[in-house]
């Protein structure tokens, strides 16, 4: 080899080690295994330098995370995943949750269930790198929360949460059905596994924008908590934030940067918890102390209604119309909450087949001289020509 041959293999192991290291700077990877530093080294001679915080299984990288975080390492064969762990008290009135629109068992377990994840779609590259679970040992409620220290680690996330959801559980979610759930069904498949079974799913958001709409600006969790469950959050972090903290802490290997991620996870869980005990108060002793707001319980009607209860709906709207007479409007431009009722009403008596009842309601509601009142006359008519027979009297 020439002089002039050898200067030049050496220039071109200069130029990979440092097109190697600038690499690993923007994304740091274990540096003994990097293929570009490997090679680099071998034509060099020099051998690549330790990593500060080396990622993967049993690396340091999971153990600064979990100090960081307050949780803990757990080690598999598939992989590491850092795992953090609180409890505190939170009772649940189980016996009322056979009466929600959508029942639950009262007897299965139930795990609340929320993720985290690298963005907001649920395609393949979308990355749940956080996925909490609320669970309730008789009055004490415990959040578990398993945190993905690097994307080589998801397997060992995945099989920590598929032995943390028994068969037999319901999952408690806030738009789990659209997003957490499916996402997770795709990580898991990406991985040649099948999702967990279990018994059932309760999504949280469909009932409260038909249970507490008429209190409400919108549909966020953090609004919902805030109205019904007088929980107001300081400090939090935005959740349009929070896939940014996560790439953040990938490239730097900086744990602290997912603290507040962690406890915004925890927050949700929590709520999720507190609003499903609403429900359960709403349905039980709300319910029978007359404390339920009226709004409440037409709300409540009507998702009875979209399910077809037709009979629970009856008795929401019967309690509300009590209720609703001593409530003011709260605009003098808007429909009186009573008529409201009295119309809902109508309607699922005449579902019922109750014809004659429903007849009697219209009417009222038409006598009232209210808002409605034209809308009942329509429907008096109707009933007086198609079932009394009488097209004088519908006149």
């Amino acid at each position: 080899m020439t002089l002039a041959t050898r200067s030049l293999a050496a220039m071109d192991a200069d130029s990979l080690a440092l097109r190697a290291r600038r690499l690993d700077r923007l994304r740091p990877t274990p540096l003994g295994s990097s293929p570009a530093l490997r090679t680099a080294a071998s034509v060099s001679g020099h051998p690549p330098a330790a990593s500060p915080i080396a990622p993967g299984p049993g690396s340091r990288r999971a153990e600064a995370l979990a100090e960081a975080i307050g949780g803990r390492v757990i080690r598999g064969s598939s992989g590491t995943v850092v795992e953090v762990e609180r409890s505190g008290p939170l009772p649940l009135s189980r016996l009322h949750l056979a009466r929600l629109p959508d029942p639950v068992d009262p007897e299965r377990p139930l795990v609340c269930l929320d993720t985290e994840t690298t963005g907001l779609g649920t395609a393949a590259g979308t990355v749940p790198f956080m996925v909490g679970l609320g669970v309730w040992q008789e009055d004490r409620f415990t959040v578990r929360q398993l945190v993905l220290p690097d994307h080589a680690d998801e397997p060992a996330l995945l099989d920590r949460l598929a032995s943390a959801i028994p068969a037999e559980a319901w999952l408690v979610t806030y738009n789990g059905r659209s997003f957490d759930w499916p996402l997770l069904e795709s990580r898991f498949r990406l991985h040649g596994h099948g999702p967990p079974p279990h018994a059932g799913h309760l999504d949280l958001l469909p009932l409260a924008r038909q249970v507490w709409r008429h209190r409400l600006l919108d549909a966020r969790l953090a609004t919902v908590e805030a109205g019904v469950a007088g929980v107001r959050r300081s400090g939090d972090v935005s959740g349009s934030a929070i896939p940014e903290r996560y790439f953040r802490y990938l490239r730097t290997g900086q744990g602290y940067l997912l603290a507040e991620v962690v406890r915004h996870n925890r927050q949700d869980i929590a709520s999720l918890a507190r609003l499903l005990h609403v429900l359960a108060e709403t349905l039980g002793d709300g319910w029978a102390s007359g404390t339920t707001h009226p709004g409440d319980l037409c709300g409540l009607g009507r998702a009875f209604v979209r399910r077809g209860r037709l009979a629970e709906a009856l008795d929401c709207f019967d309690a509300a119309l009590v209720k609703a007479r001593s409530v003011p409007p709260v605009d003098p431009w808007a429909l009186p909450l009573h008529e409201r009722l009295a119309m809902e009403r109508a309607r699922v008596l005449a579902r019922l087949g109750r014809r004659v009842d429903a007849s009697v309601a219209w009417a009222v509601l038409a006598e009232s001289g209210g808002r409605l009142s034209g809308l009942a006359w329509i429907q008096v008519a109707k009933h007086r020509e198609h079932h009394e027979r009488d097209p004088v009297a519908a006149l």
